[in-house]
């Protein structure tokens, strides 16, 4: 099993000075949210440099080199545009990427009063990417974690999670819901996801959307996995906006809390404090998905 070296400000400086001279000399400094999956830095004033934290997620570099260039034309924001692709070395053990860096802050920063325009937003850009061709793009699978795929592979760890939270959520009703999102599947083509369409992917300026980053899930599949922001971020009458606009039929929608739902129940049972900022966040995503379902 490979182990990922520490990833620091000097390392990153040792692997663009020695793969690309022409850049050696512009400061690295970190961003202020680098991430899980990978570890992001700045390079210079207009360049970020983007090294994974492990093998599974380095595996998804060659994917995004290929297919961003080929997706940004047709989308109605702006996606990351890669720049360069670094190589395994004798101190980093997997290819790692240099994209051109992209002004603004995750949409978490926003007012409720911004969101109707932002459900908007995101609703224009799903249904844009969702009319991508997927041809010869790479299909919903281990390499993307299942997004875009079929949920019942989580239903072990889903169903397991509800029994461990008994007497803090309601059980019986969660596993409906449950069960209903599995009962149903993706009947038509595959369509392109990104795989983790939440508000750390999205970058916002002056209050609206202004670009979505990290397509490190994308893969060819349900868009059902994309629509999960309905019950993560939005309020009640975003949340209708944001519905109507993407004009799913209603096995989707019970998908798409089947995907919210698995979420924010493994992540509730993984915090030993259940009394934390995290799982009161996770308790209100549940809720949102129990209220929505009536």
């Amino acid at each position: 099993m490979t182990v990922c070296p520490d990833v620091s400000m000097q390392l990153v400086t040792k692997l663009v000075a020695e793969q690309f001279p022409q850049w050696a000399g512009l400061p690295v400094s970190p961003v202020k949210l680098s991430g899980w999956d990978n570890r992001t830095f700045h390079l210079g004033r207009n360049m970020t440099v983007r090294l994974p934290s492990a093998k599974r997620y380095a595996e998804k570099v060659h994917i995004e080199q290929e297919w961003l260039p080929k997706l940004a034309p047709n989308l109605p924001f702006p996606i990351p545009e890669p720049v360069a692709m670094g190589h395994a070395s004798k101190d980093y053990p997997w290819n790692w990427s240099i994209y051109r860096w992209i002004e603004g802050e995750n949409a978490d920063v926003l007012d409720q009063s911004d969101l109707p325009q932002f459900a908007e937003d995101c609703a224009r850009f799903l249904k844009e990417l969702h009319q991508i061709d997927t041809a010869r793009g790479p299909l919903a699978g281990a390499h993307n974690f299942y997004r875009g795929g079929a949920l019942t592979v989580y239903s072990e760890e889903t169903n397991t999670a509800i029994s461990k939270l008994e007497g803090i959520i309601e059980t019986e009703t969660v596993t409906a819901i449950w069960e209903q999102a599995v009962s149903s599947q993706w009947v038509d083509e595959p369509v392109w996801v990104h795989g983790d369409f939440s508000v750390g992917n999205i970058i916002v300026r002056d209050g609206k959307l202004a670009a979505v980053i990290d397509f490190g899930g994308m893969g060819g599949g349900d868009p059902a996995c994309d629509l999960v922001l309905a019950w993560t971020f939005l309020t009640r009458e975003s949340r209708a906006i944001f519905k109507s606009r993407m004009d799913m039929d209603s096995n989707t929608w019970a998908r798409a809390r089947g995907w919210a739902l698995w979420k924010a129940l493994i992540t509730l049972v993984s915090l030993e404090g259940k009394d934390s900022p995290n799982a009161n966040q996770q308790m209100r995503v549940i809720d949102s998905v129990l209220c929505d379902n009536l």
